[in-house]
Order: C-alpha cells, then sequence, then structure tokens
C-alpha cells in the first residue's frame, strides 16, 4: 500500500486519524448504556426489563429487540468475529502509528566530541531526549486508543461522562501501577538485581502520578462535584508540559543539579571508579592528568559525550566477549552479533513491547530477529560474486591467517595478505587500516594505516603494526586490521578497476584480520586447551596440551596429577602420573 511508504511525520497523523475512524465505527456501536432510571423518557425500545438499548454514534441497534434462541447464538457469533476482526486491525493500525514514532524519536544528528589527547571525534546522538520523547510521544501512541475512546465517547454522548471511557484510562493506570510493577518485580531472577537507570527522572514522574490522583480527586469530588469545569481541563492540561518540563531538568542536571558535584570511589569488588554525588571533588589523576565532574582537560564534557563513551566501552566490552565465544568470526559477523546483543538487553520502550506484542499475536514475527536477518542478508550480498562472473579470472586478495597472536613486548606483528587465482602479472595496489576493538591505537598499539602493493609474480606481502608494551597488568586485548579500495594496475595506466567485463581482482574474505595483544606483565593464567578429551583405547600415550594466557611474564611451574574418574588407575584404565610443567619467560603453550 502507497501510504505506507510515506514520511513518518504524515504517516504518523493519517494512521492517527485511522485509528480515529476505527473507534468511531466500533468503540461506541452499542454502549449498552446501561441506565437503571425507568422513570427517564424512553427514546427507544426495551431490550429487557427496564433497561434501555442506546443507538451508537455510527452504528445503529440490530432489529428485531427481542430475538429468538437461534437468532441470540448467531448474533455472538457475529459480533464476537467483528470483536475480534477490529480489534487486530485497530492492534495494526497502533502497530504502525507506533513505527512511525519510533522513526521520528529516533533520528540522529552528528556532534563532535574532544578528547583528552587533543583529537577530535565525530559521533551521533539522538535528537529527541529519551526523557522526553516516552513522555510525550510515546505514551501518547501507547495509550491512543484509551485516549480515543474516552474522547469519542464524551464528544458522542454531549459531553457527559460514559461507563467506558474514563474506566478504561483509569483502568489502564491501575493495572501499569499494579499488575505490570508487580510482574517486573517477580521475574528478576534469583541472586539478580535491576537497577533504575535515571532515578531522579523516577522521582519527578512518581510524584506527578501520585498528584494527579489526588488532582482527580479535588476536581471531581471537592471543587465541582461530577462536573468538570473549563479552567480545570486548562489547568489540568497545563500540568501536563510541567510536568515534562521538570522531568528534562532532573534528566539534563539543570537548575540546582549543577551545584550537586560528583565524587569517585573505588569498588571493592572489580577495583574500578565509580561516580556518585556529593561534594566538589578535588578531581583525580588519571593518565597523568587532573579530572574533576565536570571539566576534562579543561574542556568542558556534555552529558551526550559521556553517553557516547559509555555505549562505546559497552559496545567494546561485547565485541571483546563475542570475539572469546564466536572465535572463527570475522569483524562484520561480530558487529552484528554486539548490535543484537544490545539492543535485545537495553532498555526498551512502552511502544516497543506494544509493536512487538501486536506483532506476535497477528504473525509477523520477532522484531529484532527479522532486523538481524536482514542485516546478515545484507551483509552476504555484499560479499558474494554474482554467479554470472567466472572466478578463475578474479584474483581474491585477502589475509592469510585472519587471527594473529602476540605478545605485549613483541615490539611489532606481521600480518600477511596473500593473493589467489586470476592473473598474477598484474600489479595490485589494497590499502589497509587499523580499528580498535578492546586495544586502543595510542595506548595498546600504533594506529597504522598504508597501502600493500603486490606487484607482478607477487602472491604475498608482510606489513607490520607497532604494539605498545607497558607495565600495567591488562587483560588480553584484540583490534582490528581492514582492506580496503582494491586497486589494479594496467601495464601503463594509472591504478584504478579494471573495465572489463570482469573485475580483474576483488576482496574476498578474511578480509579483516584479528590481532590478539597477550599481556606479558602477569604469570599467567594456565587452562587446558579442551576440557573434554576422547580417545580410542589403543591410543597407547595421550597428549594434553596446557594453555598460558593472559600474560607470560618469567618462568612458571605448574604441577600436575592424574585423579580417577569412572576410568580406574594403577593400570587398571591408565597409568598414574604426575610431574610438573615448566613455562619458560615468554613461553604460552
Amino acid at each position: 500500500m502507497a501510504w505506507l511508504s510515506l514520511q513518518p511525520v504524515t504517516s504518523a497523523f493519517l494512521h492517527f486519524g485511522l485509528v480515529t475512524f476505527v473507534l468511531f465505527l466500533h468503540g461506541l456501536q452499542v454502549d449498552a448504556g446501561l441506565t437503571g432510571d425507568s422513570s427517564s423518557s424512553v427514546q427507544n425500545s426495551s431490550c429487557s426489563g427496564s433497561f434501555d438499548c442506546k443507538e451508537g454514534v455510527i452504528l445503529p441497534i440490530w432489529y428485531p429487540e427481542n430475538p429468538s434462541l437461534g437468532d441470540k447464538i448467531a448474533r455472538v457469533i457475529v459480533y464476537f468475529v467483528a470483536l475480534i476482526y477490529m480489534f487486530l486491525g485497530v492492534s495494526i493500525i497502533a502497530d504502525r502509528f507506533m513505527a512511525s514514532i519510533e522513526v521520528i524519536t529516533s533520528q540522529e544528528k552528528e556532534i563532535t566530541i574532544k578528547k583528552p589527547n587533543g583529537e577530535t571525534t565525530t559521533t551521533t546522538i539522538r535528537i529527541w531526549n529519551e526523557t522526553v520523547s516516552n513522555l510525550t510521544l510515546m505514551a501518547l501512541g501507547s495509550s491512543a486508543p484509551e485516549i480515543l475512546l474516552s474522547l469519542i465517547e464524551v464528544c458522542g454522548h454531549g459531553f457527559i461522562a460514559g461507563d467506558l471511557g474514563p474506566s478504561t484510562i483509569v483502568g489502564s493506570a491501575a493495572f501499569n501501577m499494579f499488575i505490570i510493577i508487580a510482574i517486573c518485580v517477580y521475574v528478576i531472577p534469583d541472586g539478580e538485581t535491576r537497577k533504575i537507570k535515571h532515578l531522579r527522572v523516577f522521582f519527578v514522574t512518581a510524584a506527578w502520578s501520585i498528584f494527579a490522583y489526588i488532582w482527580l480527586y479535588m476536581i471531581l469530588a471537592v471543587f465541582s462535584p461530577g462536573v468538570v469545569q473549563v479552567w480545570e481541563g486548562l489547568l489540568t492540561l497545563f500540568f501536563f508540559p510541567l510536568c515534562v518540563l521538570l522531568a528534562w531538568l532532573a534528566d539534563r542536571r539543570l537548575l540546582f543539579y549543577k551545584y550537586m558535584h560528583k565524587k569517585y570511589r573505588t569498588d571493592k569488588h572489580r577495583g574500578i571508579i565509580i561516580e556518585t554525588e556529593g561534594d566538589h571533588p578535588k578531581g583525580i589523576e588519571m593518565d597523568g592528568k587532573m579530572m574533576n565532574s565536570h571539566f576534562l582537560d579543561g574542556n568542558l564534557v556534555t552529558a551526550e559525550g559521556k553517553e557516547v563513551d559509555e555505549s562505546r566501552k559497552e559496545m567494546i566490552r561485547i565485541l571483546k566477549d563475542l570475539k572469546q565465544k564466536h572465535p572463527e568470526k570475522d569483524l562484520d559477523q561480530l558487529v552484528e552479533m554486539a548490535n543484537y546483543y544490545a539492543l535485545s538487553h537495553q532498555q526498551k520502550s512502552r511502544a516497543f513491547y506494544r509493536i512487538q506484542a501486536t506483532r506476535m499475536m497477528t504473525g509477523a514475527g520477532n522484531i529484532l530477529k527479522k532486523h538481524a536477518a536482514e542485516q546478515a542478508k545484507k551483509s552476504t550480498s555484499l560479499h558474494e560474486v554474482r554467479p554470472d562472473e567466472p572466478e578463475e579470472f578474479i584474483s581474491k586478495v585477502y589475509f592469510d591467517p585472519c587471527s594473529y597472536q602476540c605478545l605485549e613486548n613483541c615490539g611489532a606483528v606481521l600480518l600477511t595478505v596473500v593473493r589467489k587465482g586470476g592473473d598474477v602479472s598484474k600489479t595490485i595496489y589494497v590499502d589497509y587500516k587499523t580499528e580498535d576493538g578492546s586495544a586502543n591505537a595510542g595506548a595498546d598499539y600504533e594506529f597504522t594505516e598504508g597501502t600493500v602493493v603486490l606487484k607482478s609474480g607477487e602472491t604475498q606481502k608482510e606489513f607490520s603494526v607497532g604494539i605498545i608494551d607497558d607495565d600495567i597488568f591488562e587483560e588480553d586485548e584484540h583490534f582490528f586490521v581492514r582492506l580496503s579500495n582494491l586497486r589494479v594496475l594496467e601495464s601503463e595506466e594509472p591504478p584504478e578497476l579494471g573495465h572489463s567485463p570482469y573485475p580483474k581482482a576483488m576482496l574476498a574474505s578474511p578480509c579483516v584480520a584479528t590481532v590478539t595483544i597477550l599481556d606479558d606483565d602477569h604469570a599467567g593464567i594456565f587452562t587446558f586447551e579442551c576440557d573434554v578429551i576422547h580417545v580410542s583405547e589403543s591410543i597407547g600415550v595421550m597428549e594434553v596440551k596446557v594453555l598460558r594466557t593472559s600474560g607470560a611474564r618469567g618462568t612458571v611451574i605448574v604441577p600436575f596429577r592424574t585423579v580417577e574418574g569412572t576410568a580406574k588407575g594403577g593400570g587398571e584404565d591408565f597409568e598414574d602420573t604426575y610431574g610438573e610443567l615448566e613455562f619458560k619467560n615468554d613461553e604460552t603453550v
């Protein structure tokens, strides 16, 4: 449908109108407004007893009003099917509406951040403040059916509150306060904890929520019992932007928040620096420079910069964990997996869960899994060769091997670029560049970029990347080296891609190499290469490999001995063996 491809803002308003139209059709069909006042003038026929059936805003009463048993059963089936149909229709339209709001609130802009060493980096942040979007557009979108239902009922009954609209809103709020909060507390696994990310914003919104119930009671039972006056409605409407403003001030630490300086303490469990609120700190020294809560190397650190830095560190941590679990994956696959992991574990809005629930009910599938599948398909399509291209005419350029390990004190690591197939008489140029992983350029390794030239007849070429040594114990870290911008030099032409029907060379997988830096400032951690080894009974002698990771400094002696399990020692199933393994300095296996 063409209207689904409109701009987000236009689509949002269009979907909002469609929700209104559908609710007009079914929201007040038969309000079954059961009025117990039998003395009032009866304008409609009586359904049974002294109760009146009232016409809907759009749909009339289904005559005759006293159907037979068969007609009643048929009407029940028709009403049930129509109710389910309209319910799904509203859900799908609300899903489109919420998706449009998600697009609007996820718009980003580029900012420039200045690092302590004077370097500048450009990154993207969201234009919409998270707190403001959650309190305005997200709340409007997720509660649109209840709000519109109440508005339609009030307008359709001469501005007299009915039995459905206000009850829907109050019931939804009560359900969120009691049921949702109870479930959120109950589902936390034993031994785990959860915390509120923005505690200041939580206090502000919680206070306004309590005040809202008190205010409703005052205007409905004290000021003007049973009647909502114009000034009460306008004042209530004014409270909404005031609530959003105060929540935004709390989120941005403006006004009195700027006088609440931060201080730092050390986490006794992990030994890392934790930021808290308290008296004005004197500053702490990091990498030989003084840092306080508001200024870093003389430059004001904005809230956006801090959030970006935290997100970058979290992504690096996820990448490192995934690299250890999946060493065979290349950088692109790891980044895709990290993005999916981050999406799965990050805080999500109410709108996301409503969209997810709707799509699961209507058979549309999981949003995150679909996104990951699309990204994987896109990544695969970028790297695969067109089926009509004969691969024997193409020189493939890639890293071999794609994974390198080196000690921190090695000085430099050599990486090998090879080409395979095609015309080896051609000269090939390919650029390379280092990229941060858990290791950072300038602190753990030397940032390197350049061009590898594979001359006529050459099938491989090496280049080096400098490794920076220090005396600080660190976990094993890694970084990446990426190949790009491949060019073929014709005999008497400048370097360029060939203009033949088929490319003369292409980047093949793996075009990204992973370099793991083993810390040498620690004696190391000793583990078996495999937890479980299966051997046949006739093997005679079994060899077991012991690995030394997270450091290789000094000579270390590791004792070992065999222990009985289901197999018996003493020569029955295996020979009792014991001894010592001696690891020399820088020896890792």
